[in-house]
Formats: C-alpha cells, sequence, structure tokens
C-alpha cells in the first residue's frame, strides 16, 4: 500500500498537511504554525512547533471546525505574525 502525503502552502511557505498518524493510524491535518494558538481539538504531543488534529476514518470530517482552524491559521500568515516571502518587511 502506498500512502501519499498531500501539503498546503500559503504564501510560499508551507502551513499544512495531510498525514497518517504512525501510533493510531488515523488520518490527520498537521498545522505548521499550531504553537501560535490554542484551541481544543488540536494537540501538540511531542512537537514543538506543530499541532496536529485527528480524524476518526468511520466519521464525516468536521468541517467547519477544519474551516475555522484553517481560517485562523491563514491570518497568522496574512497578517504578518508569521513572515512569508510576500511579507517580510
Amino acid at each position: 500500500m502506498e500512502i501519499w502525503c498531500a501539503i498546503f502552502c500559503f504564501g510560499g511557505k508551507i502551513f499544512c498537511y495531510l498525514w497518517i498518524h504512525k501510533k493510531y493510524s488515523q488520518p490527520y491535518l498537521g498545522i505548521v504554525e499550531g504553537k501560535r494558538f490554542n484551541h481544543p481539538a488540536l494537540i501538540s504531543e511531542k512537537r514543538s512547533r506543530m499541532k496536529i488534529m485527528l480524524f476518526d476514518p468511520d466519521k464525516d470530517l468536521p468541517i467547519e471546525l477544519i474551516n475555522t482552524i484553517l481560517e485562523q491559521t491563514i491570518t497568522f500568515y496574512k497578517t504578518g505574525v508569521i513572515k512569508t516571502p510576500g511579507n517580510k518587511k
């Protein structure tokens, strides 16, 4: 079985990705700059910079929650809190 990772960029930088958790064998959304905000759906485990949101493969995706987290994350890039090639000053 082949497993692929989906990576998503904003402003020339990776901001999130989809992957499978090795220990739990569950898909998850990884937020690269997850340390910048707290949300009960995000866990850091032993990661210092990233946080992840695990998904139950037997349930529908929580689309509204995913949108909320992605919008919060993108705001950090748009406002310059997270520097990108397009917003370095």
